[in-house]
């Protein structure tokens, strides 16, 4: 049976894969969990992004955790980082976020942060999908009665603690700086725009009006073009997308210029550097991250560490070592200073104090990072196992290699959800790495397909 956890909390198509009987199962078995050996009902936070399932997943998780003798305190639409700060700050037990990121609308996902604010280790979702099957099999786990079934609290006035501390975290304000924001019709329509004008921006919101089916729908931190395009009409400064569930942060530079992950993680590495606060002067990226963004943090003194894809994994390295800025190419940054995960608004407010305080136009800081051209194909196989362990992969990939010498390289992966191995190439010739990566690309077809 494949496990009920991927990557980033449960996912799927809502009503078909993520029905509200899962999500409901799914409320029980966390209160069960988190309660057991507690004087005292579980506390559970909850919130949402604007997905038109989001109030019937909602609706389900609460149900089950009054099922189990829970406390559900519903937050309503807010940023997904915001549930992992409230979580701690409200000493509730634990937290559940319904969204999928940066998903089309028909999906949705449910995740889970702890009481310290943190994602959920692997161990502790195993056990919760555990009690899930038996729930699904045999439910005669602990049902309570009477004055003892559990209660729903709804506090979307929560939203006001989390924005009062996103705003903790600006390094001054913004005053006269032409902002285009871009909340991708997801969870942070309301507070974003809110944040940068009490901070004193001249901001134009875009894709902020929700209802339900336009979330990531043309715009966001996927689909750049528009923001790009009112970055130019306007004449603003720079643009900032977040994606539906507000984690992730891209921006655009006056020029209309895609200002990415590993931009953002140059540049405020460096800021962080000049002022000292940078530990060990080491940023945590991914091996997706380019090339330009080795030899720009090297070139200034700074080093990486690198992890497998994946914004936990990121984490886990910083947590473990002691480092406090991390991220992804998809602009999944870290500021372990600040918070416990991602956060998409904390991340623009460190890009726009950066800018802000360099005089500069947010073109000259793109500039500090040269970003080489690279390539992904996507091979459909039949099966991925072995891929590694196969001579004539292993023996395209190093032909590879060594055509693109010390100026590029090959990374060869398999996707994590998907019957995908994915091959991508990366160096200063667009045409070499075209050809180069559909040679291992068909090699793995012929092998694995």
């Amino acid at each position: 049976m494949a496990r009920l956890f991927g990557t980033d909390g449960v996912r799927g198509e809502a009503n078909i894969e993520l029905t509200p009987e899962l999500a409901y199962r799914l409320g029980r078995a966390a209160t069960l969990y988190f309660g057991e050996g507690r004087d005292e009902p579980p506390t559970i936070l909850i919130g949402r992004d604007t997905r038109i399932s989001g109030p019937m997943f909602e609706s389900a998780l609460a149900a089950g955790i009054c099922s189990a003798g829970g406390q559900a305190v519903v937050a309503g639409i807010i940023p997904t980082p915001a549930i992992a700060y409230l979580a701690k700050k409200l000493k509730a037990n634990a937290g559940i976020v319904i969204s999928a990121s940066h998903n089309p609308f028909h999906d949705n996902g449910i995740k889970f942060f702890g009481g310290d604010g943190y994602k959920l280790p692997d161990a502790v979702e195993d056990e919760i999908e555990m009690l899930v099957r038996r729930i699904e099999a045999r439910d005669d786990l602990y049902r309570p009665n009477g004055s003892d079934v559990g209660t729903i609290e709804y506090r979307h006035d929560l939203i006001k603690s989390y924005m009062k501390f996103v705003l903790s975290t600006a390094d001054g304000r913004l005053d006269g700086m032409k902002i285009v924001l871009d909340c991708a019709n997801g969870a942070a329509y309301e507070v974003m725009p809110a944040v940068l004008r009490q901070l004193g921006a001249d901001l134009t919101v875009i894709h902020a009006a929700p209802y339900g089916t336009n979330i990531n729908d043309a715009c966001g931190s996927t689909h750049l073009a528009s923001l790009q395009k009112a970055v130019v009409e306007y004449k603003a400064d720079i643009g900032i997308a977040h994606d539906g569930d507000a984690d992730r942060c891209l921006c655009v530079d006056e020029k209309g210029q895609i200002i990415d992950g590993d931009h953002i993680l140059v540049l405020c590495g460096l800021e962080m550097m000049r002022k000292g606060t940078l530990k060990k002067n080491t940023i945590v990226t991914t091996v997706m991250a380019n090339i330009g963004f080795h030899q720009a943090v090297r070139k200034r003194g700074g080093r990486a560490e690198i992890t497998k894809v994946g914004d936990r994994y990121v984490l886990e390295n910083m947590l473990q070592n002691g480092y406090c800025l991390g991220g992804e190419q998809s602009g999944h940054i870290i500021f372990s200073d600040f918070a416990t995960t991602g956060d998409g608004l904390i991340t623009a407010l460190q890009v726009l104090g950066a800018v802000q305080r360099s005089g500069k136009p947010a073109s000259a800081l793109t500039e500090l990072m040269v970003s080489y051209p690279q390539l992904l194909v996507n091979v459909t196989v039949a099966s991925k196992d072995g891929w590694e362990e196969n001579p004539a992969i292993a023996a395209a990939i190093a032909a590879g290699n060594q055509e693109l010498g010390e100026d590029g390289r090959i990374l060869v992966r398999p996707s994590g959800t998907e019957p995908l191995i994915r091959v991508m190439a990366e160096g200063p010739d667009q045409q070499q790495l075209d050809r180069i990566c559909h040679q291992i690309a068909a090699v793995v077809k012929a092998e694995q397909g």
